[in-house]
């Protein structure tokens, strides 16, 4: 447990939960990010499947983004390339999942967080669900998960999110621009809306929804090279001494 999980289960109507947990606010080290491609890939070609609900466990947070020990711990530009084209490896998952994704964010989302939100089909959110983007701040960019975060809400809003990389938007400013699609009072108004929304999707065709989602993706084809271009610039500036600085900075502020 101390390590963190992936885990999925599928109920009798083929809605498959997907759900990862670490103890570090949910963040994700290269270990638990293999695992939620591989989770949601396996689902992907599962025929039982026929709609998926990513989660996280806890409740404050749904995702916090990259670990930071890994960060500190990369030594080259080839282990650097590795560890973030763990977000690369989800995203793409997502994207060329034929299954609609439908995201429960119950707590915060800070940088590949919410690139994971952004990537969801459907993302039904709580009050408190505030988003950051906080990879300068840090000594990087968010370059993976701009593409997703990007299409999602658009470059202008993208924009003044990865600038302004140590300021809190709140939920409705994330559901005003189109990152969440539901924004809810409580845990269990967003749950009863997931379980709403889960249920008929897993009642409707599924080769309408597999049409629709080539649709809403059109224009993504290139991102299984595009994604691992970014990586590869992230790699390669974490190993910068003002990176490191800027990330031991960062640990020590949230011990």
């Amino acid at each position: 447990m101390s390590s963190g999980y992936v885990k999925s289960h599928i109920d009798h109507n083929g809605v498959n939960t997907i759900e990862f947990f670490h103890p570090q606010s949910n963040s994700l080290p290269g270990k638990l990010l293999e695992e939620l491609a591989q989770t949601i890939h396996g689902a992907g070609n599962d025929d039982d499947t026929k709609v998926i609900v990513l989660r996280s466990g806890g409740e404050k947070v749904f995702c916090s983004g990259a670990s930071f020990d890994e960060l500190v711990a990369i030594k080259d530009e080839e282990e650097g390339l590795e560890f973030f084209s763990g977000f690369a490896h989800v995203i793409n998952a997502m994207r060329k999942c034929p299954q609609f994704i439908i995201a429960r964010i119950q707590g915060k989302c800070v940088g590949g967080g919410v690139g994971i939100a952004a990537a969801a089909d459907y993302a039904i959110a709580a009050e408190g669900a505030d988003i950051k983007l906080s990879e300068l701040a840090v000594g990087i960019g968010p370059f993976v998960v701009g593409p997703a975060v990007e299409r999602k809400i658009g470059l202008a809003a993208f924009n003044n999110l990865a600038i302004d990389a140590t300021m809190w938007r709140n939920a409705e400013w994330a559901k005003r621009k189109g990152l969440y699609s539901e924004l809810h009072a409580s845990i269990e108004d967003m749950d009863e809306s997931v379980d709403r929304l889960s249920y008929t999707l897993a009642h409707s065709n599924p080769q309408a929804m597999e049409e629709m989602k080539k649709m809403f993706w059109k224009g993504t084809e290139n991102w299984d090279q595009l994604l691992l271009q970014r990586a590869a610039i992230s790699g390669k500036l974490v190993l910068s001494s003002f990176t490191r600085m800027a990330i031991e900075k960062f640990k020590a502020k949230t011990k």
